[in-house]
Order: C-alpha cells, then sequence, then structure tokens
C-alpha cells in the first residue's frame, strides 16, 4: 500500500499552491492514502489568543470548500482535521475521505495546549476522549492529534484495537522537529502501526511558527522516509501484513 505524507504550507497566499503541487505529487506516484496535517487549509487559528467567530466561521467554510476537491488527489484514501461546531461547541475533528463515500468524521481532539502560538484551549473545545479507529476497507486506522501523540496510553489503545495506521496530523514549531520523530518512533513502537505524521509549514519568521516535518516509520521504529523543506512530500510502500503481525510482538503482545 502506497502512502504519502508531507509538510504542507498553509499561508493564505500558498494554500492553493501547496495544494496542487501535493496533487501532483500524489498523482505521480500513484499513493492510495494520502495524510495532511492538523486544520491544513487555512491559516493557524491558534497563531492567535483573540478567538473570533467570524474567523472559525471562515476557516470551516474553506476547510468544507477544499475537502470537496479531494478527488483531484487520484488516491482512495485522505486523512486530514478541520474545525467542526457540534452543538454550539468548537471542535478540532479527524475526518477521513474516501473516494466515493460520505466523509467520516471519527476524532475530536481531546490533548489541548494553550500556550504562545498555540492557543488551542482558547479557541476550541475538547472532544469526547473517544479514541476509536476508522475503516479504509481492511486498512484500521487510529489517530492522534498532534498533541495527543505524547500520551502514549492513546497508542496503546490502538494496539488493542489492531490499528494499522497511527496518523499523527500535527501543527508544531520550528526548533523541534527531531524531539516530534522521536516521540513518532516510540509511537509507532508503542502502537506496533506504521505512524504516519504530516505537518503544517511557513518558513521561519514568514508566517506563524509551524515547523514542518513529516513522516513515515513502521511498527518496530524504523523512518522509512521524511518530509522536508527541500522535499515537502513523499510516499513510499508499506506493509500492512507487518503491522498486523506486529501486535504478537514485543511489546505489544505485554500484559497491561
Amino acid at each position: 500500500m502506497k502512502v504519502t505524507v508531507c509538510q504542507f504550507d498553509n499561508r493564505a497566499q500558498k494554500v492553493e499552491d501547496s495544494f496542487l503541487s501535493l496533487v501532483e505529487h500524489v498523482q505521480r506516484h500513484n499513493s492510495e492514502f494520502v495524510l495532511v496535517p492538523e486544520m491544513s487549509f487555512s491559516p493557524w487559528l491558534a497563531a492567535s489568543n483573540q478567538p473570533t467567530a467570524e474567523a472559525w466561521v471562515k476557516a470551516a467554510e474553506t476547510h468544507e470548500k477544499m475537502i470537496a476537491r479531494l478527488d483531484e488527489f487520484g488516491a482512495k484514501a485522505v486523512m486530514g482535521t478541520r474545525p467542526a461546531v457540534d452543538l454550539g461547541r468548537r471542535r478540532n475533528r479527524a475526518y477521513l475521505w474516501q473516494e466515493n463515500r460520505d466523509l467520516t468524521d471519527f476524532h475530536d481532539k481531546w490533548n489541548l495546549p494553550d500556550e504562545e502560538d498555540y492557543w488551542e484551549a482558547t479557541w476550541y473545545d475538547r472532544g469526547d476522549k473517544l479514541f476509536s479507529t476508522a475503516r479504509y476497507n481492511d486498512v484500521r486506522i487510529g489517530v492522534t492529534i498532534c498533541t495527543e501523540m505524547w500520551f502514549f496510553e492513546h497508542a496503546r489503545a490502538y494496539a488493542k484495537q489492531k490499528a494499522h495506521l497511527l496518523c499523527v496530523p500535527r501543527a508544531t514549531p520550528h526548533g523541534s522537529t527531531e524531539k516530534w520523530l522521536a516521540g513518532g518512533r516510540a509511537a509507532a513502537v508503542v502502537s506496533g502501526a506504521y505512524c504516519l505524521s504530516s505537518n503544517l509549514y511557513n518558513p521561519k519568521d514568514e508566517g506563524d511558527n509551524l515547523g514542518g516535518l513529516g513522516w513515515v516509520i513502521d511498527p518496530e521504529g524504523n523512518v522509512l522516509a521524511t518530509a522536508t523543506p527541500e522535499e515537502p512530500f513523499v510516499t513510499v510502500e508499506i506493509d500492512i501484513d507487518f503491522a498486523e503481525k506486529s501486535k504478537k510482538t514485543y511489546p505489544r503482545y505485554v500484559a497491561d
């Protein structure tokens, strides 16, 4: 199964170019599954500590329009997150787009930071702490949205649900990429799944503090590919059967 991860420039003047460049890459590599970053299709709302309903609605509408174009990739499935409203409460919501199917929403972000450049708890509410899998054909997919990756009990829970992919859509800062990659390797080992991550990227001092770096890591913690400023989109082939077998090997088989 071919999968694609990326670092994605979401500045207002760059989103369309980023999208079309990713479309070209996915089509050229005939990728089956694409992971896009956290709230990838509009400027990063949580850079400001002054939330407004107008900005939230605009971002939600922009994501809705871009999600309607995901068939342009030519992939079978695409995952990301989007701003949503549920009974009047704002949520950062994971979605799974699949060819010829209705959009699936399956997780709202639970672990919310609230600090300079990342005022997430100020902008939106926590979800319901449900970390269940979504399915693409026979592939079971778990998601930990950005900060949630560091709470490894979620990765362990996905191991018990026999997830094949652990997707980590991110919005994380410059200067932290090696730390995040280390965490991604640990999450892959704990879950016994391929850990995929895509991140937002604005060049340093030319936008919001969004540092890029995407990755594909196998269930043993081996880094198979990284997306970087020099190569913002990468596609690799993974073995779903290996993720299935990994649930029966160390440390996944060890009882709690």
